[in-house]
């Protein structure tokens, strides 16, 4: 058994045989063409790209239908491609100059631009590579006369590894025989991440070097909650991960059961359950575990699946989706939530993206200050979406006082803007802060006489507060929720929260993972946000609890000087409620 950790894109366990698709790039044979077959050649070159552009317009419309027309804007960059004149031309020009055969000029010219996306300074570009692989593949096929025969090979249940994926070839994985996606390269915001995640498929990314020490044939397992790819797992793990299995599919029948259940305490206390979310699509699955609404509702999709900066028509319309499909109940929009690092659409972010530390750089609420055009254009299309339905308005990563004042007025601006337009508007739609920052945290008294709302999100505020890097395997098992310093913090918000009358949620993956669940009840939390599939579970155990047991737990759990002591409490207290649901053995999410 050896076990890979990677980065986790998409939830969910698959335990399957592997299919490792050959990592080698592909390679074409020059060929000297003599002159009175140039002609020729070129024709071949544009039946091939004729061909190409019909495909991809044809994989778009399917994408559409599929996942919607934002996803579908993946596709966008294969097209402009495929029109570049500049690129085209360049195509011609090696088989006029150089007389060599259509596809060894494609081969060609295709390598060296993507030698170039890959050593471009801009994050951006370097991501593109993929694509360009990807249209390589494509032309080459109808030129040569065959198609890339890779995923065509699989013939029954698999997990696909690779070195990389296009988005090609993630778009037309066939879902009843791929059963989980592992790949070498690629990180949170690559397009094989993004589709992968949209069509439901568990997946870890930047494994690095599994392709060269997993065989196809070799069974492996697919962590897509904690970033794992075992391989040849021993009978001891391959049980523990069939549990899981059978556990995750038995909470089918308790969603069924529980979905028009409310979430209420034994002594009577209800509690909101709320999904995060980041396509339009998604509303439906968190509905159908029983969500009150959306907590978290990320909107970087809207520009990463995307080569330009998405129009306010663009917006309005992914949000207006999301509104109706909620049929009235609560939405609560994030905005803009990434770095300079991944904008590179028409210049944001400034010349230099790559910054040193892009966790403590020009991310989130900072972006969007510096860059006002942008965002006034995300915050027209919420206001204007916002007649359809409730909405909250969240910023994220705030910091200090003069950073949400200065949002707040961006924010009245445009409203005014829009008012003297004549565009209809909400009357009162209530704004609030990401708590995710110490500072934030440690000032939240005087936040809460400016915001409707609070949303901690745990996930960065326990990245910030113990200086550990989440994505960074070596220091992996510093990451941890149930430290007491991040307790404190947690105790202290929510106190505030209410001594302030200030409605305070938690929107980070702690808020998924029943371990969590009586703490934060005990703490005082009474909102919750997370991924839908984790609504039922914690919902079972709000049901079995009462609050002064749950405060009881958090009380005694508040006194451990350890990250260890706390977790290994807290699921003994679990276990003790819930024996029948909650073994220990549960791998979680």
């Amino acid at each position: 058994m050896h076990t890979h950790k990677g980065i986790p894109v998409s939830p969910g366990i698959a335990i399957a045989p592997a299919f490792v698709l050959d990592p080698d790039r592909l390679r074409v044979r020059r060929q000297s063409v003599p002159a009175d077959e140039v002609q020729d050649e070129l024709a071949e070159l544009d039946g091939a790209l004729a061909a190409s552009i019909a495909e991809v317009e044809q994989l778009r419309a399917s994408t559409e239908d599929m996942l919607g027309s934002e996803l579908a804007k993946i596709f966008a960059f294969h097209l402009g491609m495929l029109a570049d004149a500049h690129l085209t031309q360049q195509f011609r020009h090696a088989i006029e100059r150089e007389r060599v055969n259509a596809a060894y000029a494609v081969y060609a010219v295709l390598h060296r631009l993507a030698d170039t996306f890959l050593h471009h300074k801009d994050r951006y570009f370097r991501e593109r590579v993929t694509d360009i692989y990807d249209l390589q593949r494509r032309i080459l096929g109808h030129l040569t006369g065959g198609q890339d025969q890779g995923l065509a090979a699989i013939s029954g249940p698999c997990i696909v590894i690779a070195r990389d994926l296009t988005p090609s070839q993630t778009a037309t994985l066939d879902k009843t025989l791929v059963r989980a996606l592992a790949t070498d390269l690629g990180g949170r915001t690559s397009h094989t991440a993004i589709l992968a995640h949209a069509l439901g498929i568990p997946a870890v990314v930047g494994l690095e070097d599994a392709t060269r020490n997993v065989n196809t044939g070799e069974q492996v397992i697919v962590d897509g909650h904690r970033g794992l790819l075992v391989a040849e797992p021993d009978a001891a793990q391959l049980l523990q991960y069939r549990e899981e299995v059978d556990r995750i599919a038995g909470l089918a029948e308790a969603r069924r059961e529980l979905r028009d259940l409310p979430a209420k305490t034994k002594d009577g206390t209800l509690v909101e359950l709320h999904g995060n979310i980041e396509f339009p699509n998604e509303v439906a699955d968190a509905l159908d575990n029983g969500a009150d609404g959306i907590g978290l509702y990320r909107t970087e999709f809207l520009y990463l699946a995307s080569d330009h900066e998405p129009a306010e028509d663009e917006q309005y319309e992914a949000y207006r989706e999301t509104i109706c499909r909620l049929e009235g109940k609560p939405l609560t929009i994030r905005t803009l939530d990434l770095g300079a690092d991944k904008l590179t659409h028409d210049g944001i972010g400034g010349e230099d993206h790559d910054e040193r530390n892009p966790f403590l750089g020009c991310r989130s609420i900072r972006l969007c200050l510096q860059n006002l055009p942008m965002f006034k254009t995300q915050l027209r299309a919420i206001l204007r979406a916002s007649s359809e339905g409730p909405v909250r308005i969240m910023f994220p990563l705030i910091s200090q006082l003069m950073e949400l004042r200065q949002a707040k007025m961006v924010l009245n601006d445009v409203r005014e803007d829009l008012e003297d337009e004549g565009v209809q508007v909400a009357g009162n739609i209530p704004v609030g802060i990401m708590i995710e920052v110490p500072s934030a945290a440690l000032q939240a008294r005087s936040f809460a006489y400016e915001v409707d709302f609070f949303s901690i999100g745990t996930n960065d505020l326990i990245q910030y507060t113990l200086a550990v890097d989440r994505g960074n395997e070596r220091i992996a098992s510093l990451y941890s929720a149930a430290h007491p310093a991040v307790l404190t913090l947690l105790k202290e918000v929510i106190r505030t929260a209410d001594r302030t009358g200030t409605d305070v949620s938690l929107c980070g993956e702690m808020a998924g993972q029943p371990e969590y669940t009586m703490l934060l009840l005990g703490l005082g939390l009474r909102r919750f946000s997370m991924t839908p599939p984790a609504i039922p579970e914690v919902k079972q155990v709000l049901r079995a609890v009462s609050v002064e047991q749950a405060r009881r737990i958090a009380r005694k759990a508040s006194g451990f000087d350890t990250d260890r002591e706390v977790l290994n409490y807290l699921r003994d207290e679990l276990g003790r409620i819930m024996p029948e649901a909650f073994d220990g053995r549960s791998i979680g999410y």
